[in-house]
């Protein structure tokens, strides 16, 4: 089983389709700025621009205000940075977004320059073919950068999230580093309450947090260069 591009993708985003999805995710993020609710502003880009749900859901994950992107970047701490640091990782927005990057899916680079995929796991979570290869990139990244601890929150409520924990804490690298994972109701909330530094992609999270890192950018850059990555998030000519 993989978590791979979807039969529409070599269409809906080919490279004939990224300028108009850089104008559409510029022009979101314009009206993100000045105050316009997301979902009625995606609307009229979206509109405009005659793209499709998939399309629509990659300019919606690839767009932020001005105000937004300033205070994420103001926060980003570097890997080089990360020496002696615990880590909470928001453990199915990265998994999957690795998972669905490494299988050829494509994945985008938004206006704050982190890497997201427009996959979804709809309640339940299933093993795929790239999940041992997503697990040892960040289990390198672990390792590389000398992190003290890491500790993955899982969503309760996710079918599987269970089997998941425990396919994590059987990793290798547990041996040598503080590595675990939780299971609360609610990741999101807890990421966003914690004074520790957080990996996710996720743009709630993001804004509500402290200190993040872009751990899915490092993995793949390592573990899949050729991967299928769409720079939306540079301005439009």
């Amino acid at each position: 089983m993989a978590r791979g591009a979807d039969p529409e993708d070599a269409e809906l985003f080919a490279a004939e389709r990224v300028p108009a999805l850089r104008t559409a995710v510029a022009e979101l993020s314009w009206l993100l700025e000045r105050g316009y609710a997301e979902t009625s502003a995606l609307e009229l880009v979206g509109n405009r621009h005659r793209l499709r749900k998939r399309q629509r859901d990659a300019v919606r994950r690839c767009s932020c205000s001005d105000a937004a992107r300033s205070d994420r970047e103001r926060r980003r701490v570097a890997p080089a940075r990360l020496r002696g640091r615990s880590l909470l990782i928001d453990g199915f927005n990265v998994l999957i977004t690795l998972e669905a990057g490494i299988a050829g899916a494509p994945i985008f680079r938004g206006r704050d320059g982190v890497l997201r995929d427009i996959a979804s796991v709809h309640g339940r979570w299933r093993r795929v073919d790239s999940t041992a290869a997503a697990l040892d990139g960040i289990a390198a990244f672990v390792r590389a950068h000398g992190l003290a601890g890491v500790t993955w929150l899982l969503d309760r409520p996710v079918a599987n999230s269970g089997r998941l924990a425990a396919l994590i804490e059987s990793h290798p690298v547990a041996a040598s580093v503080a590595w675990r994972a939780e299971l609360p109701f609610d990741p999101d909330a807890a990421l966003r309450a914690s004074t520790e530094l957080v990996a996710t992609a996720d743009t709630t999270v993001l804004d509500g947090c402290g200190d993040w890192v872009d751990v899915v950018g490092d993995v793949i850059a390592r573990v899949a260069p050729r991967a299928w990555v769409l720079e939306l998030g540079q301005q439009a000519h």
